[in-house]
């Protein structure tokens, strides 16, 4: 489906055997993939009007925004069978990622080595570190708002305890344990962990997130938006057209 500059696309994925859809806004420019909060759609970010935050950088071909459905937070959400399941989901989830999902980006975007922004807010936010951290030669810059970084608190208990699927795609978890040629390239990456301080934040959570990546010596920074920014689109719709303007001038005075 085409609407403008957006297009919407839908295919049968083998990795979470169900049906997905990627959303596309934007013609030219650095490719972003966004994604979803939780159990969000691939069009949420249209819904609460991040697309429309970003239309200056959209229409002025500075970046061109992807997102696709979090299918991991709506089976962790909706307790989809068992917990190890939910945990099975979140790998595939992001196998899926590298393997669909960045395969259309870069054939969307003509260029079949193209490089990608990832991020996210709160459980999306989650994903964005994880695509980063996970495939660094793929994803070099992860825009993580307000994140929520220990799941673990978010699955029921169970007897057979945290699966091997679950511990490789926690960032948290994973990236004490990297090293060899995937951390050197990883530390030439950046991640972005800007969180406000009021209603319903932690930014605990992004400076926990921070100590892992920093003694692994991945470059990473936490902003603090103060206590008057909430968890919530509003602080969002703010952050991210800041972020990625800045980010794209960079490019610019190169």
């Amino acid at each position: 489906m085409s609407d403008g500059d957006k297009i919407v696309t839908r295919w049968r994925s083998e990795r979470l055997e169900r049906d997905v859809t990627l959303a596309r806004w934007g013609r030219v420019g650095r490719p972003l993939l966004l994604f979803p909060t939780a159990g969000g759609d691939a069009e949420e970010i249209e819904r609460f009007h991040l697309i429309d935050a970003l239309r200056p950088l959209l229409d002025g071909g500075a970046i061109k925004i992807y997102s696709c459905d979090s299918a991991a937070g709506r089976a962790l959400l909706s307790r989809e069978g068992s917990p190890r399941h939910q945990m099975w989901v979140q790998d595939q989830f992001h196998r899926y990622v590298r393997h669909e999902v960045v395969p259309a980006i870069r054939a969307d975007c003509k260029t079949p080595d193209i490089e990608i922004w990832a991020g996210g807010s709160s459980i999306g936010a989650f994903h964005a570190v994880a695509a980063v951290c996970r495939f660094p030669d793929v994803f070099t810059r992860a825009l993580a708002m307000s994140g929520t970084y220990d799941l673990r608190r978010f699955y029921e208990p169970d007897p057979s305890g945290f699966s091997d699927e679950f511990w490789v795609s926690s960032p948290l978890h994973f990236v004490p344990t990297l090293g060899g040629r995937h951390l050197e390239v990883l530390r030439t990456r950046f991640i972005l962990l800007p969180s406000g301080e009021g209603r319903a934040e932690d930014i605990g959570e992004s400076w926990a997130m921070a100590r892992v990546l920093g003694q692994q010596g991945i470059p990473n920074r936490v902003d603090s938006w103060g206590p008057e920014w909430p968890h919530d689109w509003q602080t969002w719709r703010k952050m991210l057209p800041q972020y990625l303007g800045e980010w794209t001038s960079e490019g610019k005075a190169k």
